[in-house]
């Protein structure tokens, strides 16, 4: 999770949230907020595969480094119906799931699992890829600018490597709620920016480096040959699945910036979170989901 952890929010993460929490049983507690994620931002990630389609028209082998539980595994699957697919992720429970999952859509005879973590269980990969899919695992690993030179060294000549991390932050609530101080949600990303700037600087081998993707991936000796955002636009009112999963991501952002939000903004969120209220997450039809990530891709050129 990072690995794919699409980290909600991962919040970032896994398709996921913010994974601040590195053993296998945290990740395995996250899977089912880390699928309810990836499962809700499927359109976005499936334009997204399209445009990376372009890239790597007809992959062989493709690896989904970071891939959580595989959701997006499977949309890996769907977009690249010839290709051989391995998930890696150093969470061996959600790797578990990702194989559940492959079983269940139909593609487990072309799928294989490597646990492990990354970059360096890529090296149990018995051939070079085709395409290898980062989707904001890179951010969990300490240092991104090794971790992406060791990603491209797994690239077969003509192989492309397709980053997605940054784009914009998520949008759920409305700017004024009707109670509290208007501009919560802008405070809520000011306060997740901390906390990820922490988990950042907390894991093993951290390494600071200037987030110019285009500028990392030449770096790795690759070849920049696009950069693109794709939206998810999921307008109100919003259905239940799409609720639940709001409502868990503001009672994460809650427990997350709780030393960083002030009194009244904590008290907004007490309001936001109570089944009860009329003005709860639970029960306002106003909610939303308006997002917006970034994928770039690199080719190995020889």
């Amino acid at each position: 999770m990072g690995h794919d952890h699409h980290d909600h929010h991962d919040h970032h993460e896994h398709g996921g949230a913010h994974h601040h929490d590195h053993d296998a049983h945290d990740w395995a507690r996250m899977a089912p907020l880390l699928e309810a994620e990836a499962e809700l931002y499927a359109p976005l990630y499936r334009s997204a595969l399209a445009w990376t389609a372009r890239e790597a028209p007809a992959p062989g082998l493709v690896i989904d480094a970071g891939s959580g539980p595989g959701v997006v595994s499977g949309l890996l699957a769907e977009s690249f119906p010839g290709a051989r697919l391995v998930a890696a992720d150093g969470a061996a429970p959600l790797l578990e799931r990702a194989a559940a999952r492959a079983e269940r859509l139909g593609y487990a005879d072309r799928f294989e699992t490597l646990a492990g973590d990354l970059p360096d269980a890529l090296g149990g990969l018995p051939y070079p890829a085709d395409l290898v899919w980062a989707s904001r695992s890179l951010h969990h690993l300490g240092d991104q600018r090794a971790a992406l030179a060791a990603f491209a060294g797994h690239l077969a000549p003509g192989g492309t490597l397709a980053l997605l991390e940054g784009g914009l932050p998520a949008r759920y609530l409305p700017r004024d709620l009707g109670f509290g101080r208007p501009g919560l949600q802008a405070r809520l990303d000011a306060a997740h920016e901390d906390v990820f700037a922490r988990m950042r600087r907390e894991l093993p081998g951290s390494v600071a480096v200037a987030e110019d993707w285009p500028a990392l991936l030449t770096a790795a000796g690759l070849k920049h040959t696009g950069s693109r955002s794709f939206l998810l636009d999921l307008p109100a009112p919003l259905d239940e699945p799409a609720r639940a999963f709001v409502t868990t991501m503001i009672t994460r952002l809650r427990s997350m910036g709780e030393d960083l939000l002030d009194a009244d903004d904590r008290a907004t969120l007490d309001r936001l979170l109570d089944p009860g209220d009329e003005g709860s997450a639970h029960r306002r039809p106003d909610l939303f989901v308006l997002a917006a990530h970034t994928v770039h891709t690199g080719v190995r050129v020889s």
